[in-house]
């Protein structure tokens, strides 16, 4: 059973804004037993709109459109899909209801009769009610093929595939079981991994698949199994499992179950009662932003300190002015005063901090552009390392934050 996911919209073609939609509809088709097919984003334009339908109709079982269902002119996504069905707007008298209740409750400006233009569907369609948005989803069907439209409004559209279009697919199709099973390494590149492993993707089952994810210092490994038994289909990829874990276990540090490696690490710490707090330099918050964007996080970090100049370093974290002096900025010595500095600031269990020139030009020290001092405290243990991460700032940041959780993992399951 395969989909297709249409975007509709100039806005994402000229980079605007980025396509988390189809992200969010391929893992939640996934998750149901749908494999999707293609991802094609098209312009306002009603013939490359057609286009598209009637390719997506040649190639998937299922097409799921988002966007282009607003009130305004350039939102032409209804009209065109009743073109291709041979079909006529009609008003909805549910949808009118909702939004005018809509407007009169949560909008302060007068209702129009342009918004009253969103009732409008085509007469074909089966309505999917929007609880959070003026415009509808649709249903429709053509030669066994199931049309999904759905608004672009991202919360609009998930709560769309959640408590109405996912309910019906299952009604309708019957779909086989998936499972996916992700393994999480770091300190060996894809290609290293590759070889190791080589005999054991070679004799996987038909039905099961590995594939490769590397980041920047991490690489993860993902086995996607499907299969019409749910039991045989687990018990196989449990047993894959355990066949791959011995060939990796020095570089081994976890699963992720729709979960980052900062996730994970702060399940971690929240269950051992354990915090954390980050000292950051020339990763600039990035490590705290991937703490952050974690629900709960509260429970585990502390707070950071963004001590870009020197001057911070020493004021804030308490750096020596003489180890500057005397051995740079970028060094062991300060990545290991920034991380006690931060650890004893906040009160916490375990502190990073990270020191180093990402470039483009050299900044306070003369350290070579992609040097980069990664330090991890603990209450009774400091410490510090050096690397040498890339010639491109981006790229240097990155990676310095993958390793910096890589340490701290590592720091914690001593513990």
């Amino acid at each position: 059973m395969n989909a297709e996911i249409i975007t509709i919209g100039d806005e994402i073609l000229i980079g605007q804004i980025i396509d988390t939609n189809s992200a969010f509809l391929g893992k939640e088709l996934n998750k149901i037993g749908v494999s999707v097919y293609q991802i094609t984003s098209v312009q306002d334009d009603k013939a490359h709109i057609l286009k598209s339908l009637k390719e997506a109709e040649e190639n998937a079982d299922i097409i799921i459109i988002t966007g282009g269902l607003g009130p305004t002119k350039d939102d032409i996504t209804k009209h065109t899909i009743c073109e291709y069905f041979d079909d006529n707007l009609v008003q909805n008298d549910v949808v009118l209801e909702h939004i005018e209740h809509l407007f009169s409750k949560y909008i302060n400006t007068p209702i129009s009769d342009i918004n009253r233009q969103q009732a409008l569907v085509p007469s074909k369609s089966m309505v999917l009610t929007n609880r959070f948005g003026t415009a509808p989803g649709m249903w429709l069907e053509k030669n066994d093929k199931v049309f999904v439209s759905l608004p672009g409004v991202p919360y609009e559209m998930k709560a769309l595939i959640t408590n109405e279009v996912i309910p019906k697919l299952q009604k309708r199709f019957q779909f086989p079981y998936i499972a996916h099973k992700t393994l999480l390494t770091y300190g060996l590149g894809e290609s290293a991994i590759a070889n190791r492993i080589e005999a054991f993707e070679d004799n996987l089952p038909d039905f099961i698949k590995l594939a490769y994810l590397p980041n920047l210092g991490r690489v993860r490994l993902r086995l996607s199994g499907k299969y019409t038994n749910e039991a045989v289909l687990n018990a196989e990829m449990q047993k894959q499992v355990e066949l791959l874990l011995p060939q990796i276990e020095d570089i081994f540090v976890g699963y992720e179950e729709d979960l980052s490696l900062e996730a994970l690490l702060g399940k971690q710490l929240t269950k051992m009662g354990k915090t954390v707090a980050v000292a950051e330099s020339c990763t600039g918050g990035s490590i705290s932003q991937a703490i952050t964007t974690n629900a709960g996080a509260s429970k585990y970090f502390k707070g950071s300190v963004v001590s870009y100049a020197s001057e911070s370093k020493s004021r804030i974290l308490g750096v020596s002015e003489e180890d500057i002096k005397t051995h740079s900025v970028v060094s062991e010595q300060v990545a290991k005063s920034m991380a006690k500095g931060v650890l004893e600031l906040y009160d916490t269990d375990f502190a990073i901090s990270t020191t180093g020139n990402a470039g483009p030009s050299k900044g306070d020290a003369d350290a070579e552009v992609g040097t980069v001092w990664i330090g991890i405290a603990s209450k009774d243990h400091v410490y510090a390392e050096v690397f040498k991460f890339s010639n491109q700032r981006e790229k240097t940041i990155k990676k310095a934050t993958n390793k910096a959780f890589e340490m701290l993992q590592k720091e914690i399951s001593k513990k």
